[in-house]
């Protein structure tokens, strides 16, 4: 018996079919057109078009080339180059130390020692590094003798030595700016942390060894790396004082052999090595103290590298 619910095609109201869905057609690809970008394409050349320029002019200029080779690692500018690495090492350490020093003074309640260490920020950060450079130097004229009593007495002229004079100049002035780079980071740590840390008994010293200073570390690092960089090219002041570094050594090159440019040149190689290799160290401290408020740390040199030849190599598209 058929059932009363089958129906044959006959039975089937017309229109019925064009009430069935379609089947899906495929949604045509989008074709992405770049938007052009003119503006860069411009300055592009026109940034070659003046390097091209500047290297034509250096070109014909009447520059000997080989005095610039052959003086880039003669004894007296190797040795130079040692001194100013050795005078900047030894400035930034007496800034670091002092500034920390400072730091906490100004940051403390007591009003004597908070007004004494403004106070020397406050000259060391309004007189020009040169003019302090020159008051060492000529410390003798005012103090001819050093008499510290039964400790040590001896004639300024040999105490005050043009090595003394640069490191007391430089490394002096540095402390007043370390100072308040110091003072940044300490405040930058939230006062919950110091109170955490005095209610789980710790001392003052303490807090600030193991809780504040590790944390400040992060806002201190930056600014003290460029300081040190700054401070290898500052240091080419110590020539008023005689003291034999680089700038000084080159320039004795330079008078005898008539090649002032060609040393000039030789010196300012020397100081693009040496701030470009501890710009470098700079990044990797900084990376290194990110450690603690980073989800992911920044990639290394090698790992940019690294990442950016196998985005050449991968197939356009692919993630």
């Amino acid at each position: 018996m058929t059932d009363k619910f089958d129906k044959s095609p006959a039975d089937t109201p017309p229109g019925a079919e064009a009430s069935k869905p379609a089947t899906a057609i495929a949604p045509e690809a989008i074709k992405a057109i770049p938007v052009p970008h003119y503006g860069r394409w411009a300055s592009g050349v026109i940034v070659i078009g003046l390097l091209a320029a500047l290297a034509v002019a250096f070109s014909q200029g009447d520059i000997q080339w080989h005095a610039v080779s052959d003086s880039l690692f003669d004894s007296s500018v190797v040795k130079g180059a040692g001194r100013t690495l050795l005078i900047s090492v030894l400035a930034m350490i007496m800034g670091v130390v002092l500034g920390i020093i400072l730091a906490v003074m100004r940051l403390s309640k007591n009003p004597v020692t908070s007004s004494v260490a403004w106070l020397y920020i406050w000259f060391f950060r309004g007189t020009p590094v040169y003019v302090q450079l020159l008051l060492w130097f000529n410390l003798a004229l005012i103090f001819p003798v050093l008499n510290l009593g039964p400790i040590y007495k001896n004639e300024m002229v040999d105490v005050m030595t043009p090595f003394m004079a640069a490191l007391l100049g430089l490394g002096l002035n540095e402390a007043a700016y370390m100072a308040e780079i110091c003072r940044a980071g300490l405040l930058a740590v939230d006062e919950g942390q110091t109170e955490a840390a005095h209610a789980l008994g710790m001392s003052h010293i303490k807090t600030l060894r193991r809780i504040v200073i590790p944390q400040a570390m992060r806002v201190i690092v930056p600014p003290t790396g460029n300081e040190f960089i700054n401070m290898l090219k500052t240091s080419s002041l110590v020539y008023v004082v005689t003291y034999n570094e680089l700038l000084r050594s080159t320039s004795a090159i330079g008078s005898t052999s008539y090649a002032v440019m060609e040393l000039l040149f030789v010196a300012s190689i020397w100081y693009l090595v040496m701030t470009s290799v501890f710009s470098v160290f700079q990044y990797y401290l900084e990376r290194y103290y990110a450690r603690g408020s980073s989800r992911s740390l920044p990639p290394t040199v090698f790992q940019k590298i690294k990442l950016n030849l196998m985005s050449k190599g991968s197939p356009r598209g692919a993630v």
